[in-house]
């Protein structure tokens, strides 16, 4: 505080990545302030707004639910994530190198960027020009409304995982070096952006969210 005013300071939220682990145990305040961030890409303090820098995205890990002092997450607030990614346990070979190495902190210090600011940029405006055929939205709102009909799931994909199967297949299909979108673009994203936004029904609990969104993606015809 200088001349009797407060001076803002940008946190750490003001950065391109933003890696904001073991959310479930932020408050629910600031979990609230986390999605103003990534959907309205600006953070509000004192009535004062100020953008985030471009590009800007969010990654997030979670402890198990049954851990003491986890606040668990909203259906809306994890709709707001594009995917779930699972990266399971290394293999044995890796997590010797895990053992046997270098402190990971001090590695951090030596990593080298692969890719420019400028680069992501033009790579994520190639993803909108990706054509993806009336047929083919066709088929994605088929595989949309069966969620919702479905018996195995208590709430189906919401309009906004619709963007995101659609955003995604677009990005998959041009990392496969094509101009267009495929039917199996959209299924082999699928369960990384339908699982976290499909809640198992009572009845089905016995069986795990990829085998039912294998199931789903069988059922609906392309």
């Amino acid at each position: 505080m200088t001349n009797n005013q407060f001076d803002f300071h940008p946190g750490p939220v003001f950065s391109q990545v933003l890696l904001a682990d073991e959310i479930n145990r932020a408050t629910p305040k600031t979990q609230s302030a986390l999605l103003e961030a990534m959907e309205e890409r600006q953070v509000t303090q004192d009535g004062v707004s100020r953008h985030l820098p471009e590009p800007f995205f969010v990654i997030a890990t979670q402890n198990p639910a049954e851990q003491v002092g986890t606040f668990p997450l909203p259906e809306s607030q994890l709709d707001r994530f594009l995917m779930r990614i699972e990266i399971g346990y290394p293999d044995q070979n890796a997590e010797r190198e895990l053992l046997t190495g270098n402190d990971r902190r001090q590695q951090i210090k030596h990593l080298q960027p692969v890719i420019s600011s400028e680069q992501l940029t033009k790579l994520q405006n190639a993803v909108a020009q990706v054509h993806i055929s009336k047929a083919l939205l066709d088929y994605l709102l088929a595989l949309i409304r069966s969620s919702r009909l479905s018996p195995w799931f208590a709430t189906g994909l919401s309009p906004r995982a619709g963007l995101a199967l659609q955003k995604c297949a677009r990005a998959w299909a041009l990392l496969q070096g094509r101009d267009h979108v495929l039917p199996e673009d959209i299924q082999i994203i699928t369960p990384s952006v339908a699982a976290h936004r499909l809640l198992i029904n009572s009845d089905y609990q016995n069986e795990s969210i990829d085998t039912l969104i294998d199931r789903l993606i069988k059922q609906v015809p392309v």
